[in-house]
């Protein structure tokens, strides 16, 4: 199994990115996908998870009306638009699967590498 994110960058707070996770050597669709982030200092923590077939998503309260998670199991795919980005959204974020469905980092077995999203004030 292989999962790659993608989309990270440095912006202003108030500005908008798209992350993107794509996944390889699964049978996607078999897979919850999850968000994690982790900033310095903090312990990894659940940002939004999309259920097998997209009929189901979790928001942290943190990020709930700010970001949203969606997928395309036709392309292996999970993208999280993240709007109205503020400075303690900084932190990398990490894609991750799960043949359940779990808020609880400690229950996925498969992460990608993670992409580094730096908002400033």
């Amino acid at each position: 199994v292989q999962l790659q994110a993608s989309g990270g960058g440095l912006v202003q707070a108030g500005a908008s990115l798209r992350l993107s996770c794509t996944a390889s050597r699964l049978t996607f669709s078999n897979y919850v996908i999850g968000w994690f982030r982790l900033a310095p200092g903090k312990e990894r923590e659940f940002v939004a998870l999309i259920t097998w077939s997209g009929s189901s998503t979790i928001y942290a309260d943190s990020v709930k009306g700010r970001f949203t998670i969606s997928r395309d199991n036709a392309r292996n795919t999970v993208l999280l638009q993240m709007n109205g980005l503020k400075p303690e959204d900084t932190a990398v974020y990490y894609c991750a699967a799960n043949t359940q469905r779990s808020t609880n980092y400690k229950t996925y077995d498969h992460w990608g590498q993670g992409t580094l999203v730096t908002v400033s004030s």
